[in-house]
């Protein structure tokens, strides 16, 4: 496995973390200062990251982020796809996110773009 593969791992260990595994996976995956942007969140620092995985979590409870396709990466970038996938196996929420590594494999940033969301 790649530093890639790993810190994208860790990543969605964090967005799939039970509440009370939260706080520990945000600091596994995440810098103490990183920071998390997509169309609906601007955040930064584990405890605003872990409101905003609470946040996804509770708006679609019992569902679960998996990757979608290959992890790329080059230099201290990571790219990779996502799907948000219900307890029926259909997945309503793509996306796809950029993210930025730390020395020790950590993020320090993500950039996170929605590809695919449910009609309004």
């Amino acid at each position: 496995m790649t530093a890639y593969d790993d810190a994208v791992q860790r990543y969605f260990a964090a967005w799939n973390a039970a509440p009370e595994e939260l706080d520990k996976a945000v600091a596994a995956a995440f810098s103490d200062d990183a920071t998390y942007t997509d169309p609906l969140a601007d955040v930064r620092g584990h405890e605003q990251l872990a409101a905003a995985i609470s946040g996804a979590r509770q708006q679609f409870p019992g569902f679960v982020f998996r990757p979608a396709g290959a992890v790329d990466g080059h230099h201290a970038l990571v790219r990779f796809g996502w799907e948000l996938v219900a307890p029926d196996g259909s997945a309503p929420v793509a996306g796809s996110d950029v993210a930025a590594l730390t020395d020790d494999g950590r993020i320090s940033s993500v950039s996170g773009f929605l590809d695919r969301v449910p009609a309004a």
